[in-house]
């Protein structure tokens, strides 16, 4: 493979990938180029997730962010520009398992999905799997709406604060 065909394939890589595995899965790819024990850091510090988790684009910024990142453990996060105008997101950590897996619950409504989010070492770059499993067909399809567009930038936000963690 030429230099080109090597640029074309890092920056394949780079993307993010938004799939429907079934009528109830969202699947979402990513590598980033970090270790899996910063990529790790960055969805469990509150100092940096708040520093990546929600779209600039949607004008919105994350208000709060509460993270006891244990099994059993909890969070709650929040959107908006004040106290008195926010939409929280919460739920419980079901399994965490340092650098490599975190399970958590979705709790802000009966429609939620339950989030997997893995971590793979793959040589200098990590693997992001984060996969959600909704109640029902159309808790997925309301879900996608949002997350179809929103995830690749969010990601690419990631992208750049790991950037910055790995200097």
């Amino acid at each position: 493979m030429g230099e080109k065909g090597q640029a074309e394939t890092t920056s394949a890589e780079q993307r993010t990938k938004v799939e429907r595995k079934s009528d109830r899965e969202l699947v979402v790819t990513r590598f980033f180029n970090a270790p899996a024990r910063l990529v790790f850091e960055a969805w469990t510090k509150p100092e940096l997730f708040m520093r990546w988790w929600a779209p600039k684009s949607s004008g919105v910024p994350l208000f709060s962010c509460d993270m006891d990142v244990r099994t059993g453990g909890g969070y709650r996060v929040a959107f908006g520009h004040d106290a008195e105008n926010t939409m929280e997101f919460f739920g419980k950590y079901l399994e965490v398992i340092p650098n490599a897996r975190l399970v958590w619950t979705n709790e802000e409504s009966e429609d939620a999905a339950l989030t997997t989010v893995t971590f793979e070492d793959k040589g200098d770059v990590t693997l992001l799997t984060l996969h959600e499993l909704y109640p029902t067909k159309e808790a997925l399809d309301e879900a996608c709406a949002g997350m179809e567009g929103g995830m690749p930038e969010q990601f690419d936000q990631l992208d750049e604060l790991l950037l910055t963690l790995s200097a």
